[in-house]
């Protein structure tokens, strides 16, 4: 039985209501649980609820969240970036920079210039990437991936992938290659929204990509990271669906690591803009409601939000952080520049070189980023809040011992 069988018998719109009617008593018994096995999926839609929002009790949640971070993991926050194979997608997303309708520069690197990429980030210092590219696959095939992930799996410890949804059996030759990692957000866990937000492509598809993270577990992958995409649909529904799905992994793939992300939408190609705000005080909340719940569970914040509410998001619960991002493919190095090309409608239409020109010859960005700081720079800063930022990872040995 999966998850979307779960999910559609989920409460969610009861939990909603029970959010919005919490009352401090309930944010006090909420808080009494956490950090203990008796926390419930109502304590956290109690966490994310306008009471525990209240300035007295975020600063009690603050506190217990950062209390159980060093508790769970040290002062260590795990470094890594991401690597973005290609723009090319079939999909219509109407939040997406990718998506098929925008009249794009895009590009798909081919291995080789994956490799170059994947060793300026190397001699950057991380050790951990993202590999990243739209849905389409007539440039983004399984056997594509795999290349790329064998080419990088002897200079790389970790290697994670955010692609589009495959089946378990597509994802073993992938796995065996080295990939240890998948990362797939629901986008939306609103159904409604969803499929207003997905207009044509296989992502339209809710549960087929609800289970994804099953598959990949069935596939072999050992870390699973799934989260929504703040500014679609209400915050604290859409939290407390993606908490119901953590609990769900966390029991059903137990042998994986599971983390979790809180992306927030950024201006991107289409000039989509939020359908609901989502402002930096209700992320803190939902971070530590994350945390109080979740103690073990990673949290993974990106290059979406500005430095100074990333440096501050650290002691709440953070505790894994991408430096120093390029969202397009060859952001690093420069990589398919020569073979970009502007597709329109999913058309393919040769561009005048002005317009190339004009872009500055790159592909175009799947969304803007917010913190530009170089990697050694978020090191430095994290080694100056008491942190210690870890580039490399030991546990790719271990397991091969």
């Amino acid at each position: 039985m999966s998850f979307v069988h779960q999910f559609n018998q989920l409460p969610l719109g009861e939990l909603a209501s029970y959010a919005a009617k919490a009352t401090a008593a309930d944010v006090d018994a909420a808080l009494a649980r956490t950090g203990s096995a008796r926390v419930r999926l109502e304590d956290f839609a109690v966490l994310v609820s306008p009471a525990a929002g209240q300035p007295q009790y975020l600063e009690a949640m603050a506190r217990g969240s950062h209390e159980l971070t060093v508790r769970h993991f040290g002062r260590v926050i795990r470094l890594f970036a991401p690597l973005y194979l290609s723009n090319e997608c079939i999909n219509i997303c109407k939040y997406c920079g990718f998506s098929r309708d925008n009249p794009i520069l895009r590009v798909t690197l081919t291995v080789e210039q994956v490799v170059a990429e994947a060793r300026f980030l190397r001699e950057q210092g991380f050790r951990h990437i993202l590999l990243v590219a739209g849905e389409h696959p007539r440039f983004v095939s399984g056997n594509y991936l795999r290349d790329c992930v064998a080419r990088l799996h002897p200079e790389w410890p970790s290697i994670s992938l955010e692609v589009g949804p495959m089946e378990a059996d597509e994802y073993v030759p992938i796995v065996q290659a080295g990939a240890e990692g998948l990362v797939v957000y629901q986008e939306a866990y609103d159904r409604t929204v969803y499929a207003a937000m997905h207009a044509s492509g296989p992502k339209k598809n809710f549960d087929w990509r609800l289970e994804t993270p099953e598959r990949a577990y069935a596939a072999g992958f050992k870390r699973l990271g799934i989260g929504a995409l703040l500014g679609l649909a209400p915050w604290r529904n859409e939290a407390i669906a993606l908490a119901a799905h953590l609990e769900y992994l966390l029991k059903k793939c137990w042998t994986a690591q599971v983390t979790v992300s809180v992306p927030r939408l950024r201006p991107a190609a289409g000039e989509f803009q939020p359908l609901v705000d989502v402002s930096d005080r209700d992320l803190v909340q939902f971070v530590c409601a994350l945390r109080l719940t979740f103690p073990e569970v990673g949290i993974v914040l990106s290059t979406r939000e500005s430095a100074k509410l990333r440096d501050g998001l650290v002691p709440l619960g953070v505790t894994m952080m991408s430096a120093g991002s390029h969202t397009e493919p060859g952001g690093y190095t420069g990589q398919g520049t020569k073979e970009l090309h502007l597709t329109r409608g999913g058309h393919l239409v040769k561009p005048p070189l002005p317009l190339i020109e004009s872009e500055g010859e790159h592909a175009t960005v799947q969304f803007e980023i917010a913190d530009n700081r170089t990697p050694p720079e978020v090191a430095i800063r994290l080694e100056a809040m008491g942190y210690d930022p870890v580039w490399k990872d030991w546990e790719a040995v271990l397991n091969e011992s």
